[in-house]
C-alpha cells in the first residue's frame, strides 16, 4: 500500500456555511455537500438544510426538516435523501424517519425506526438502507441491526452485532459491512504526538488522519496527525486552518472534511483536507 509524503497533504477552504452549526449530519453526493440539522448557537436542534454546490461554491437553502434533530443519521438514494434518528430538544432520542425529494421539492415522513436512537451509522446497498447500532433513551451503545426497504417503506430488523456502539464510521466493501474502529498497539512509537479528544478521523492517502479536537488546553487544537504504517508511527501534516473540536467528518475518497464544530462556540467553517499528486 502506497503512503503519500507529509507534504502532499493540503487543506481546502470553502465558503462558510450561512448557519453556525454542531452535531450537524453531512452528506456528499453530486459534488453538492448536503448539511442537515446539528445544533445552533442556543444549543437547541436545528431544522434547517443547506447544500453547497462545490463547483459554483455557493450555498442554498432547502425547505427544512420537518423534524428538528443532531446527531442523525443521513443516506443518499439516488437524489433523495434520507434522514432518521437523532436527539430532540429535550436531548432524547428521536425515531423519526424522514425522505427528501428533489424532484417535489418537499419532505415526506417514513415509518419510524422500532427503537428511537442517535448516532447511528448507514450503508446503503442495492437500495436498501442498513442502520447500525446508536444510542437509545437508556444513553447505552446499542447493537441493533435494521435494514429499510424504500419501495415498501418497511423496517426489518436483523441479527444484532456481536458490539454495541454509536457514533461509528461504517463502509462496504463488496458484500460486507464493516463498522470502523481504529486500534494501534499502544507502543511508544506508535502514540500521537499530541493528546487530543473529540476529534476527526479519517483515511487518506494510505494514512490515518486525526484532525483537530481538544487536548490539555481549553482551546481547539489545529494540529492534524497522519499514522504512517510503514514506518509504524505518528507524523504531522499541514494543521488546521480553522482549530475546533466536534466536528462532522465526511470522508470521500480524495477528500476528508470537517464541516461545523465547536471553537469560540459552534462554526461555521467548512474545510476539507486535500492530496496534491505526486510525480
Amino acid at each position: 500500500m502506497a503512503v503519500s509524503p507529509p507534504k502532499s497533504y493540503f487543506w481546502e477552504v470553502f465558503p462558510p456555511m450561512p448557519t453556525r452549526r454542531v452535531y450537524c449530519t453531512p452528506l456528499f453526493q453530486d459534488s453538492r455537500l448536503t448539511v442537515l440539522g446539528g445544533c445552533s448557537e442556543t444549543g437547541l436542534p436545528l431544522d434547517s438544510v443547506e447544500v453547497l454546490d462545490i463547483g459554483s461554491q455557493t450555498w442554498i437553502q432547502l425547505p427544512p426538516l420537518p423534524t428538528a434533530r443532531a446527531g442523525a443519521a443521513a443516506v443518499a438514494l439516488g437524489t433523495r435523501v434520507l434522514v432518521m434518528g437523532g436527539m430532540d430538544a429535550q436531548q432524547n432520542p428521536l425515531s423519526s424517519v424522514e425522505i427528501y425529494n428533489p424532484d417535489e421539492g418537499k419532505w415526506e415522513r417514513k415509518t419510524s425506526l422500532s427503537q428511537p436512537s442517535m448516532g447511528i451509522s448507514t450503508v446503503e446497498k442495492d437500495g436498501k438502507v442498513y442502520a447500525l447500532g446508536g444510542m437509545g433513551v437508556d444513553t447505552t451503545p446499542q447493537a441493533l441491526v435494521r435494514v429499510y426497504e424504500p419501495a415498501k417503506d418497511q423496517w426489518q430488523l436483523l441479527s444484532s452485532m456481536p458490539t454495541p456502539r454509536y457514533g461509528t464510521a461504517s463502509f462496504l466493501r463488496g458484500n460486507k459491512i464493516y463498522m470502523l474502529g481504529i486500534w494501534i498497539k499502544p507502543t511508544r512509537a506508535s502514540r500521537m504526538k499530541e493528546k487530543r479528544a473529540d476529534f476527526v478521523a479519517g483515511f487518506l492517502g494510505g494514512r490515518i488522519i486525526a484532525a483537530g479536537g481538544l487536548g490539555n488546553q481549553p482551546s481547539p487544537l489545529a494540529s492534524v496527525e497522519s499514522y504512517n504504517p510503514m514506518k509504524k508511527r505518528w507524523e504531522f501534516v499541514a494543521p488546521l486552518p480553522s482549530p475546533r473540536c466536534s466536528c462532522a467528518g465526511l470522508q470521500t475518497p480524495h477528500m476528508l472534511f470537517l464541516i461545523g464544530g465547536v471553537a469560540q462556540g459552534p462554526s461555521n467553517a467548512v474545510e476539507a483536507l486535500c492530496m496534491r499528486e505526486t510525480v
